[in-house]
């Protein structure tokens, strides 16, 4: 798919909560041989998803140099608000500056929820309907006590202006595919608290086929071939599905390595492939060309072709970069995890 008017990006942030609990502390309490990541990241009492998208939005105006009331839509993906029935958009929007005169809405699509924004965000600014659309990803996500997930669910997100593709804009995206299917890998039902999941059927059919379909799906209808990238970023449910897929691909692995956040902060859901394509830009070079491909359960990816410009130099090192919030850490044990994550329930 491609816009009538050409979008670029014009700024873009991230935050990452400084708080994180080792896999092998959640393995000592449940007495698991198994640590797929090494640590991952959880707010902390007074954060949620919406100060997180704050965060990561204050970062992407920095870069974009912008006023924030020229900004004409807001787009969060997010399975985790704070609110059931009110939207996180305008929280962040009446925060930032925007309001009132924006569009602004909450969408939800499992970890694709982010790649959604960003995907709305290109269509209203490719028709002309706005300059600048602030698109987020941000998740607190969760996992059930003993759960796969308790390992590898973490918090984070990732924030991107979008705007008609210009010599300031960073970074211009040259297409995009998208693939879904009614695949049900992953669901939680009203009144659950903690979402279920099907095990090894997330990775097949679910993960594996959207991610690959969508990618090539993508390059077939730009006439791309692998070696036509310097960089890729898959959504990261763990350190082994990503890095799969790109050699199912033909890719590289050491490709994949830049946006391979997971081991370090987990999975950070609808922040997932965005926070991994930031962390691309924080040392990609102008002319790069980048595959970022997300994948929500339920399921579907979205793929996008985006290819780096001069203005990544100037702009990069106006607001912090990915590394430097992964590297901001301060360790908590279980007991202070399952209060900060609310696992104590009466």
């Amino acid at each position: 798919m491609r816009p009538s008017r050409e979008v670029g990006i014009i700024g873009y942030g991230v935050y990452i909560p400084m708080y994180r609990i080792k896999g092998e502390e959640i393995s000592r309490i449940w007495k698991s041989s198994t640590i797929p990541v090494k640590e991952k990241s959880i707010v902390g009492p007074d954060e949620d998803s919406v100060t997180m998208a704050i965060e990561a939005a204050k970062n992407a105006l920095k870069r974009a140099k912008i006023d924030p009331r020229d900004i004409g839509s807001i787009r969060i993906g997010t399975e985790s608000k704070p609110y059931a029935v009110k939207p996180s958009a305008t929280i962040i929007a009446e925060a930032l500056g925007i309001t009132p005169v924006s569009l602004a809405a909450d969408l939800e699509f499992a970890c694709k929820a982010g790649t959604e924004a960003f995907e709305a965000s290109i269509a209203l600014v490719g028709s002309n309907m706005v300059n600048y659309a602030l698109a987020i990803g941000v998740d607190t996500a969760q996992g059930r006590p003993r759960d796969a997930l308790e390992y590898t669910a973490g918090c984070g997100a990732a924030a991107y202006i979008l705007a008609p593709k210009s010599y300031e804009t960073i970074a211009y995206i040259e297409g995009s595919y998208s693939y879904v299917t009614d695949t049900p890998d992953f669901w939680r039902r009203e009144g659950q608290f903690y979402p279920m999941h099907t095990g090894r059927f997330t990775g097949r059919p679910a993960y594996f086929k959207h991610i690959v379909e969508a990618a090539k799906g993508l390059m077939e209808n730009l006439g791309l071939k692998i070696s036509d990238f310097d960089y890729v970023v898959f959504h990261q449910p763990n350190i082994k599905f990503p890095m799969t897929a790109a050699r199912i691909l033909g890719f590289k692995v050491d490709q994949l390595k830049p946006g391979l956040l997971c081991g370090e902060i987990g999975n950070t859901y609808a922040a997932s492939t965005l926070i991994g394509l930031a962390g691309i830009l924080d040392i990609a070079k102008p002319s790069n060309r980048i595959l970022a491909v997300s994948f929500g359960s339920g399921a579907g990816s979205d793929a996008f072709s985006i290819v780096v410009q001069d203005a990544i130099e100037s702009k990069r090192d106006l607001a912090p970069k990915v590394l430097d919030y992964v590297k901001r850490r301060k360790y908590v044990d279980y007991a202070l995890y399952a209060v900060y994550r609310n696992k104590i329930r009466t």
